[in-house]
């Protein structure tokens, strides 16, 4: 029989776990069962091949439990215990429970997902190809959009055709579709398209910068181009003066031959971007290592998964001059939250680790729920004694926009909120902002100094690029925070750069580039 595809195990797991929860089984094993499924779903190698070689217990929330079952679907194309289950319930019964949820998987996924797919899949064929082959990543993941439909390839050889072949030996490549001397189309195991593009190495400038797009901005230079009689394509620049047809090594001589200069890869979207390089105005765009300090972790003391001090140190080694602990306060509403009695002593252990790790100022702050009405759920006098207070809404998200707005600019004029932690709410293909009217939201942090957070989280990247470039334009201080659970998400940092650079933001633009002392405003607390 076929190899099984990642989409048909998650999809049994799924219907596994829904068997479950209508025989009653608890809570905690049905969503074991929907965890598999996703997990199942997002890999990209063949689960089916690693489970039938005893490997899919690698993957996380998969056991040997789990394991067993993937291998009897992958060898009798049914899992017992399922066949069991579904002869308990009516057939109606049980499509009713799986159209009551919405379906799984998504025809996009976040950056990072198709960063890391992308990546391997460039190094894995760069490595087939032998000397001379360079591949690299294209497309709205090199763009580092929100999210990507489908992972772009170019690569330049001197073997375009065998190099094309190549790519169905790749562990992540479910099925190639065609692949020829142009390049190669593929799907992945986790269900992600592959486009590769291949051209002589003379032509890797045009080459990337086309697959690069967007199609908007490339649209746009094509037109700027046929006004002073050049043709872009990925092919070369033709010039219509000569008839000649010129092929560029780089990016930056293709935009330099028709006037520009180099632009970012990640202001390519036709938002002004070739008239501000034209007139050689684009912004010097903030760097990863231009932030010196993060403002939103969680430890254990909420929903985190390691110790002030653990965090700390994972700071540290970031480079990091500073890092604010900002666990949730008590109205979170989902559990593992800091009475105002823990938050008190919570501020008590920062200020002894503190004293103990060297090399990083720890805050004691709080990530404060905002509730309806706009008020904040700790007393004003537990709030002073914080080095850092960000104030998010975590409940209520459909409230009118009317008041919405008036709840969220409520937050930002209390005089002890530094920051408005995910201003709109969004979770990138899962939940829209909810309704507010930012203009209000930017103008009321203009005018009373309250930065807006860039929540570097993947899921979540709010304020989002267009958001980010509009509140600073109206004199917004931003700051970009990881939102940390854990050690190893300190990093996620990068994507909320990534959001600020989309942005056109600037290091001046973000207020944690500055040290502590020079990010907290005149009249802040003392601690």
């Amino acid at each position: 029989m076929p190899e099984l595809s990642n989409a048909a195990i998650a999809q049994a797991l799924e219907e596994l776990g829904d068997l479950y929860e209508l025989d009653g089984a608890i809570v905690h094993r049905v969503r074991a069962y929907r965890k598999a499924a996703k997990v199942v779903r997002e890999t990209s190698v063949s689960v089916a091949a690693l489970a039938l070689q005893g490997r899919a217990t690698e993957l996380p929330g998969i056991g040997r439990t789990l394991q067993e079952k993937i291998v009897s679907l992958a060898q009798t194309g049914a899992i017992p215990a399922a066949e069991r289950l579904r002869a308990k319930f009516p057939p109606d019964l049980v499509a009713a429970t799986r159209a009551s949820r919405a379906p799984a998987g998504s025809a996009r996924v976040v950056l990072p997902r198709a960063v890391e797919l992308g990546e391997a899949l460039a190094a894995g064929l760069a490595e087939l190809g032998g000397p001379g082959t360079h591949v690299q990543l294209a497309g709205s993941a090199r763009r580092l959009a929100d999210s990507v439909k489908d992972v772009d390839l170019i690569a330049t050889t001197t073997r375009p055709t065998t190099l094309a072949k190549s790519l169905a030996k790749l562990e992540q490549i479910e099925r190639v579709s065609s692949a020829g001397r142009a390049g190669a189309k593929a799907r992945t195991h986790s269900g992600m398209g592959v486009d590769l593009r291949i051209a002589a190495p003379a032509q890797r400038g045009d080459l990337l910068q086309h697959f690069t797009g967007s199609g908007a901005h490339n649209a746009a230079l094509r037109e700027a181009a046929v006004r002073e009689g050049l043709h872009v394509s990925e092919y070369g620049i033709l010039d219509d003066a000569t008839g000649k047809s010129t092929a560029y090594a780089t990016e930056r001589e293709v935009y330099e031959r028709v006037g520009l200069s180099y632009i970012e890869p990640e202001l390519r979207e036709d938002r002004g971007e070739l008239q501000a390089a034209r007139a050689s105005a684009l912004p010097r765009l903030i760097e990863l290592g231009d932030v010196r300090g993060d403002l939103h972790s969680h430890t254990i003391a909420s929903d985190g998964h390691n110790t002030i001090e653990e965090m700390a140190l994972a700071a540290r080694a970031l480079g990091y001059e500073y890092l604010a602990i900002t666990d949730h306060s008590a109205s979170h509403g989902f559990g593992n939250d800091v009475s105002p009695e823990q938050l008190r002593r919570q501020i008590e252990l920062v200020r002894e680790a503190n004293e103990r790790v060297e090399g990083i100022e720890l805050l004691a702050g709080s990530e404060v729920n905002v509730l309806p009405d706009g008020s904040l759920d700790y007393e004003d006098e537990l709030l002073e004694r914080l080095d850092w207070v960000i104030a998010s809404v975590h409940t209520s998200f459909g409230m009118g926009e009317q008041k919405m707005t008036a709840r969220m600019v409520t937050a930002i004029e209390h005089p002890l909120v530094d920051a408005i932690g995910h201003p709109t709410g969004r979770l990138i293909e899962r939940r829209a902002p909810y309704a507010v009217d930012l203009d209000a939201v930017f103008a009321a942090a203009a005018r009373t100094g309250t930065m807006l957070e860039i929540n570097a989280n993947p899921d979540r990247r709010d304020l989002s690029d267009i958001h980010a470039r509009a509140a600073v334009r109206v004199g917004v201080r931003i700051v970009i925070d990881s939102d940390a659970h854990r050690t190893a998400t300190l990093q996620n940092m990068r994507w909320g750069v990534a959001t600020a650079r989309r942005a056109w933001l600037t290091a001046d633009d973000v207020a944690n580039t500055q040290p502590w002392p020079a990010l907290r405003n005149p009249g802040s607390r003392s601690g």
